[in-house]
């Protein structure tokens, strides 16, 4: 018998409403990257074959912006924060940024507020910049302290 009009035949089972319903994609989120955080956590990747190498470490021997980044996961997850940052700092900054941003998602989320992350052209720039620079330091002599 049918649940919501009492008639025969299917059977139906009323979905959640309310904030249940809107969290669900956060916590899909939340569920992918604790996931992807638990497999770099168990597969080491100081030990070669797990993860491909960096095309442009590969061909040039420049180290980019994203070198280092899953020595960094790997040592944030064993919560080794001093061996994350020496790895890769920007993206130690990554995963505590999206920490918050998840957090206000998931707060305004389950009150109804809606979530809008206006980055302009400046913070764009800005960002890049500083990505840029992080990377030609990293790469010169005495920014050895930065490599992974």
């Amino acid at each position: 018998m049918d649940v919501e009009s009492g008639k025969p035949g299917r059977t139906s089972i009323p979905l959640p409403r309310g904030a249940a319903l809107r969290l669900a994609v956060p916590a899909g989120v939340l569920a992918a990257v604790a996931g992807a955080f638990a497999y770099v956590g168990s597969v080491d990747p100081y030990e070669p074959g797990h993860y491909p190498v960096c095309p442009l470490l590969r061909f040039t021997g420049v180290y980019c912006p994203g070198c280092g980044g899953l020595r960094s996961a790997h040592a944030f997850v064993h919560g080794d924060l001093t061996a994350a940052l020496h790895a890769n700092a920007p993206a130690v900054l990554a995963y505590l940024g999206f920490a918050v941003l998840w957090t206000v998602w998931v707060i305004r989320t389950a009150r109804g507020c809606p979530v809008r992350v206006d980055l302009g052209p400046v913070h764009l720039w800005t960002l890049g910049a500083l990505l840029l620079v992080f990377t030609v330091v990293r790469n010169l002599p005495f920014g050895g302290w930065l490599l992974p």
